[in-house]
């Protein structure tokens, strides 16, 4: 039985399909925060989903009861849904998958992907995730990433990902591509690992700004950059608040820099990301409460 359920049957140019899950591929929101600021932009319109009982463990992902406007309860399940774009303009349109990473049969849910891909007759998958690293939050966002072509990657000018361990349903995904010789590419965002915990818009932007690159698609991207410049403000002041805070994170800077391994300022004691990230979400809800 075919596991996804189609509304509609678009028809598009050559669209590119690009895809985001919640979950561990998901550090910040990142990735999710890009992809449905994609969705909204175009206007996308709905048009198949994964049908989640063959995929979820629903005791490890739990649907939800929400109430509508007339009060009635309604049950959501976790979604993998496919949007559909038409980008004037452009020489491709979109097909944009929102989506919660499976709990189990990820092989039949990723050749699920690839056999929609197929059927829209898309170019090419992106998928968009983001991870955790020490990178301040001072720094530019780095994108690292990998594609079928290596030619994309040289093109958008992104660091090549020579990561090794374990992986999460985007690395299924991508072998699920390569296994149908169907091109794809893969754009990763660094989220400082002491703020993970807090929706990082500025990360989200650096991905839609390198998705340009690959799909060839202009992104009106305004809201969003408002949104990425109020959150280092916030960052920037939380990190100012506490010495501690303040400490640690110019002990990141220092290690970036390329003269200063061994010769640098005399170890300090520096509070642990943990520490860092709790004393973060403490300001946060205190600024909350005074506005």
């Amino acid at each position: 039985m075919d596991p996804v359920i189609w509304s509609d049957r678009p028809s598009l140019r050559r669209p590119v399909l690009v895809a985001a899950f919640k979950g561990w591929n998901d550090a910040g929101e990142a990735a999710t925060a890009a992809l449905s600021f994609l969705i909204e932009s175009f206007d996308a319109e709905e048009f198949a989903a994964i049908d989640p009982e063959e995929f979820f463990d629903f005791t490890a992902v739990r649907p939800t009861i929400a109430l509508g406007e007339d009060g009635e309860r309604r049950l959501e399940w976790p979604s993998n849904t496919f949007y559909a774009a038409e980008v004037p303009g452009a020489d491709c349109d979109l097909v944009l998958l929102q989506g919660t990473e499976p709990s189990t049969r990820w092989r039949k849910f990723t050749e699920a992907v690839v056999d929609v891909a197929e059927q829209v007759e898309a170019s090419l998958i992106v998928t968009l995730g983001a991870l955790l690293s020490d990178l301040p939050h001072s720094r530019p966002t780095t994108i690292t990433g990998f594609a079928s072509d290596p030619s994309i990657v040289d093109r958008v000018g992104i660091e090549r990902s020579s990561y090794e361990g374990p992986t999460g349903i985007v690395g299924v995904l991508h072998a699920a591509c390569a296994a149908a010789d169907f091109p794809s590419a893969s754009l990763w965002a660094s989220v400082p690992h002491y703020v993970a915990a807090t929706p990082n818009p500025k990360a989200a932007l650096a991905l839609v700004r390198h998705f340009e690159g690959v799909a060839g698609i202009a992104v009106d991207a305004s809201d969003l950059e408002e949104a990425a410049i109020e959150y280092d403000r916030q960052v920037s002041a939380a990190v100012a608040s506490d010495p501690d805070v303040k400490a640690f994170v110019e002990r990141l800077e220092q290690t970036l820099a390329e003269d200063e391994e061994d010769d640098g300022p005399a170890e300090q004691q520096i509070p642990s990301a943990e520490s860092i990230a709790r004393e973060f979400q403490r300001f946060l809800r205190q600024r909350g409460q005074g506005r």
